[in-house]
């Protein structure tokens, strides 16, 4: 019995992302601070838990340690979890620190 063939969803992404479990100080496109939690992270992007509604094409701003505020547009939003794509990459320096400094508050 094969599923592989019946998803509806393919993730086309071309690297990993990191899992964490990171309380970070967001921003939504209000400039309201949203309850948020990174749950996994690459240096182009994450998901995060968030209470707030959000539509696709929306832009927050995340602060995160090492890396400063970025910019990122959330591609998709589904029962309070949310899929972003960072504005710029993080650069790989500041993303390995980063990485660091979350697995130990993980």
């Amino acid at each position: 019995m094969s599923f592989g063939s019946n998803l509806a969803y393919t993730d086309n992404r071309q690297e990993g992302r990191e899992d964490v479990h990171y309380r970070a100080r967001a921003f939504g496109p209000d400039a309201k601070q949203l309850n948020f939690v990174i749950v996994n992270i690459s240096a182009h992007g994450l998901m995060a838990r968030c209470d707030d509604p959000f539509e696709t094409g929306d832009r927050i701003r995340v602060v995160l340690p090492h890396a400063g505020t970025v910019v990122a547009e959330v591609r998709w939003a589904l029962g309070g979890r949310i899929g972003c794509q960072f504005e710029r990459a993080i650069d790989l320096a500041s993303y390995y620190e980063l990485i660091s400094t979350m697995v130990k508050a993980k």
